[in-house]
């Protein structure tokens, strides 16, 4: 059956393509139940790979039933056909992906690159809560509601992450991402915490929003690597920044991982507060020392094109299964959706109350 009238049975009239690969496509539509146009992911299983079937698509779908928050993008309703066709009804980012703004605003004056960047590590830290990487952070991820807010998306490299008999986080072996926001852990190809490797491509963002430009030239990954690893970090003579928008960028593209900051200390830091107090004069000093010495590494513009250099994808040990509780109706409906795949939903876990992501963003999803 065409997907034009599987849709329209369901109430939705089918509109432009948003995006397309060679086994999936986002396209837009107007749901007449919801009153609101929205995303439409289609996914044709005859098409993809045997590895994105079997590990990738579960964990994304297990995923999607869990988050619950006003910063990610909301799935409405999923389903499939007996045609093998996978149906992912998505909130719609109406005003594209961040990486696209940059590229027609240029960089962000500090006070929006704050609100933005605050949104995201609010959304960041609730994935974190629920132990939920995602592995795949970059601008072209980050789209944009009518109120030009941060709403994460696509969580195909996502994952629940399990934890060993210490209570420990187990370490990650999938080594996946764009290069061009991957930590130098991953590049190097070692087992990495997944947490961590997060937090890396959040520096690489937020230095994109306040410089338009990015902090390493993926063309010569072995350079670039290098550099990371020296922990050089430049910033353009051309785009002044405060001293605590520096520090907070260099603490998170630390190449040490027990040195690098979590995302709780990331939303204490004094940049994302509303009334900054300066930094001492030994961390600034400290700092400012590291960034002179750091002229040989030329930042990179953002391109018209996207980052698209992927990194091999390497066997991992499955996470531990953990015990189902209790689920909301919101849970309960998309979980139903999964088993109706032949999906397991024992991963899924309750959801908190939707949590807003700062005092301007409106209640209504768009």
């Amino acid at each position: 059956m065409d997907k034009d009238v599987v849709l329209r049975r369901r109430g939705y009239i089918l509109g432009i393509s948003l995006r397309e690969g060679s086994y999936a496509k986002v396209k837009s539509a107007y749901s007449e139940r919801l009153k609101i146009n929205v995303a439409i992911k289609i996914i044709d299983r005859k098409r993809a790979p045997a590895d994105f079937l079997e590990k990738f698509l579960p964990r994304e779908l297990r995923v999607l039933t869990i988050l619950n928050h006003s910063c990610i993008i909301k799935t409405y309703e999923i389903f499939e056909t007996v045609q093998g066709k996978i149906y992912i009804i998505m909130e719609l980012g109406s005003q594209g992906d961040l990486l696209d703004f940059i590229k027609v605003q240029g960089a962000l004056q500090e006070d929006d690159a704050r609100k933005k960047f605050h949104q995201l590590s609010l959304a960041i830290k609730y994935c974190h809560d629920l132990d939920i990487v995602h592995r795949d952070l970059k601008c072209e991820n980050l789209l944009l509601d009518n109120d030009f807010n941060i709403k994460v998306s696509d969580f195909g490299f996502s994952k629940c992450c399990s934890r060993d008999q210490s209570g420990q986080l187990t370490l990650s072996r999938t080594f996946c991402g764009s290069a061009a926001y991957a930590a130098p852990e991953v590049l190097q190809g070692i087992p990495y915490q997944p947490k961590v490797y997060d937090i890396w491509s959040l520096g690489v963002i937020l230095y994109i929003m306040v410089c338009g430009t990015m902090p390493y030239d993926d063309s010569n990954i072995k350079r670039m690597l290098r550099l990371q690893k020296e922990h050089r970090v430049n910033f353009p003579r051309y785009k002044p920044l405060t001293r605590e928008c520096k520090d907070l960028i260099y603490r998170m593209l630390q190449p040490d991982v027990n040195q690098r900051l979590h995302i709780d200390q990331i939303l204490s830091h004094c940049w994302l507060q509303p009334k900054t107090q300066g930094l001492s004069s030994a961390v600034t000093d400290e700092v400012e020392s590291s960034w002179r010495a750091e002229a040989s590494c030329t930042p990179k513009p953002c391109s018209d094109r996207k980052s698209t250099a992927k990194l091999e994808l390497q066997k991992e040990a499955p996470p531990k299964e953990q015990p189902e509780t209790n689920l909301d109706e919101h849970t309960v409906q998309v979980a139903m959706q999964l088993e109706a795949l032949g999906i397991s939903n024992q991963k899924v876990a309750k959801k908190p109350e939707r949590t807003p992501c700062s005092k301007q963003s409106p209640e209504k999803q768009t």
